[in-house]
């Protein structure tokens, strides 16, 4: 850090309110005396759990509060100059000049129907930065800049046409444009698999080593502010509960939330896992992947393809938890539908119990044995159904037992998940991130499967509430026999949760074996790169690495 007197941004006792109701005048503090400075060259974290206030203070410093909610104390000055209180067109003078935004959320921030290069180049364009023809070539180089393989190409396509990882990156490209004097970045790498998000990070890194922008980072995952961060601000129900350098903070808490939080971070502690029952010899594997294989045209380019799964085979035993990782457009999602026979093999096959599964009646059987649970519990949801009738909508679907039947059975499942009845007459928008994924799993559980295929189920939570869902999991596997495909690209995460693991690079299966050796020995060299990106790994908190929760908060209440 190269940090100059005068901070870059400087925010002093910050209060951010919302409107509960519109028709109400009742009104509640998300953030409440927030003080913090962020120095030229320096990159601060506010870290913290969903509904901390982390992103509440970033929005109130760039002007992008939602509706109901307002600054009303405080002061937020970027330099010299005041922010609180700017009007709409003095503000479209310092967003993207001045303040750089990377948001979290890259499906919602780009414009769907506007082809990628022509979104980097408006932020060059509305600032008359450059004219027309040189902002499209500039938008290209951007791109390149930020990580993107044939940027010419990326920069004519629409954003549906890229991965979650490659639209973050077109994101922060945007964001980094003009090079602005300070850049919030607001998990900005929370959908990314650990070698782009190693490269994106190395990107914010470089622009603030070469312009001396300051950066202000918002995450949950405390492994990456380990590695990337000069100063920890800890924020817990709209106040700042602890802050410091960042050695200081997550090497040696003084806060029990800040111990509480290191405790569940996966990158930084190990846990141990409780290994399955010993597999009788010659017992026929649950789930066999034989040598699957699929090809997808790309639209718009006059019959290219892509080889999105190359010969790729596996199996399962009964009551294992198997992951499958990879960086994004590696392959293991499509696996994921191809086991679930939600699209087609080209070749190979599929065999549930030593059966096959691609005829209709396999199919049948497939669909009452194995189930999904998805990445977003925000989007998997019906916002317009109960919870009650989320989870008994696959019994309803199956024709299984009456109305009284189902309705005992949800709140059967309610309480398996740790919940209970009473949230059954709630609806999705009553619930947290951590709480919608718990009713997703429940609606999971509800045929009774013995293969749950879990697609990123944690990388929308923030740490301590993936800390649960992982419990959960793991109790859920001891207590009925459950067998997993665990598929994530958080490294760390399939650790702690998985028996074996395959390794996944260009739709081909490049390593497996148990968890501990791959990760231990890897030894094919795309296995070892994924396993050295893994952050909380750098020197200040090196020696955290190998605590377990109850050394860790032994070790910072010394």
């Amino acid at each position: 850090m190269s940090a100059s007197t005068a901070p870059v941004l400087q925010v002093r006792d910050l209060v951010v309110e919302y409107e509960v109701h519109r028709s109400s005048s009742e009104r509640v503090q998300a953030v409440r005396g927030v003080s913090f400075d962020v120095h030229a060259g320096e990159v601060v974290a506010l870290v913290g759990e969903s509904g901390s206030g982390k992103s509440t203070t970033a929005h109130a410093v760039v002007g992008l509060l939602p509706g109901g909610g307002r600054v009303v104390g405080g002061s937020v000055r970027l330099h010299d100059g005041e922010l609180v209180g700017l009007g709409a067109k003095a503000w479209q003078q310092v967003r993207g000049a001045r303040i750089g935004l990377v948001p979290q959320d890259p499906g919602i921030a780009l414009n769907p129907v506007t082809r990628i290069g022509d979104q980097v180049a408006e932020v060059l364009r509305i600032h008359g930065r450059v004219r027309r023809a040189a902002a499209a070539q500039q938008a290209v180089e951007i791109l390149r800049s930020v990580g993107l393989s044939d940027p010419e190409a990326r920069a004519r396509q629409y954003p549906h046409e890229l991965s979650g990882g490659m639209r973050q990156r077109v994101l922060i490209g945007i964001a980094l444009a003009l090079e602005p004097a300070l850049v919030i970045a607001d998990e900005p790498t929370s959908a990314l698999d650990v070698t782009v998000q190693r490269r994106v990070l190395d990107l914010l890194d470089d622009v603030t080593s070469r312009t001396g922008s300051a950066v202000l980072f918002i995450t949950h995952d405390l492994a990456v502010a380990a590695d990337r961060a000069d100063r920890v601000v800890v924020m817990k129900d709209g106040e700042i509960v602890e802050q410091g350098l960042t050695a200081q903070v997550l090497g040696s808490p003084s806060h029990p939330y800040t111990k509480t939080l290191l405790a569940a971070a996966p990158q930084l502690t190990v846990r141990e896992r409780v290994a399955p029952a010993p597999v009788p010899a010659g017992e026929t594997p649950l789930l066999d992947v034989l040598s699957v294989s699929k090809t997808f045209r790309l639209p718009g380019h006059a019959g290219r393809t892509v080889q999105a799964v190359d010969d790729v085979s596996f199996s399962i035993t009964r009551g294992a938890a198997f992951g499958l990782v990879g960086e994004s457009g590696s392959g293991k999602s499509t696996v994921a539908r191809l086991v679930l026979q939600l699209t087609a093999p080209d070749t190979g096959s599929v065999l549930l119990d030593g059966a096959p599964v691609a005829d209709a009646a396999g199919r049948a059987v497939l669909r009452r044995r194995s189930q999904l649970v998805h990445q977003n519990p925000f989007a998997s949801l019906d916002p317009r159904f109960t919870v009650a009738k989320i989870i008994d909508e696959p019994l309803r679907s199956h024709r299984v037992g009456n109305r009284a039947r189902r309705r005992e059975r949800v709140v059967e499942l309610l309480d398996q998940v740790a919940l209970g009845a009473s949230y059954a007459d709630r609806r999705p928008g009553e619930l947290s991130g951590g709480q919608r994924q718990r009713v997703a799993i429940a609606r999971a559980l509800a045929l009774e499967p013995d293969l749950l295929v879990l697609d990123e189920p944690t990388s929308a939570l923030d740490v301590s509430v993936q800390a649960q869902i992982l419990a959960l999991l793991d109790r859920l596997r001891r207590e009925r026999g459950l067998t997993y495909l665990f598929i994530s690209h958080d490294l760390a995460v399939v650790r702690q949760v998985v028996d074996r693991v395959g390794v996944m690079h260009d739709g081909r299966l490049v390593e497996v074996g148990p968890t501990e050796d791959v990760f231990d020995d890897p030894q094919d060299p795309y296995t070892a790169e994924l396993v050295g990106a893994i952050p909380g790994r750098r020197a200040d908190l090196a020696d955290l690495a190998d605590l377990t929760p109850d050394a860790l908060l032994e070790r910072s209440t010394r």
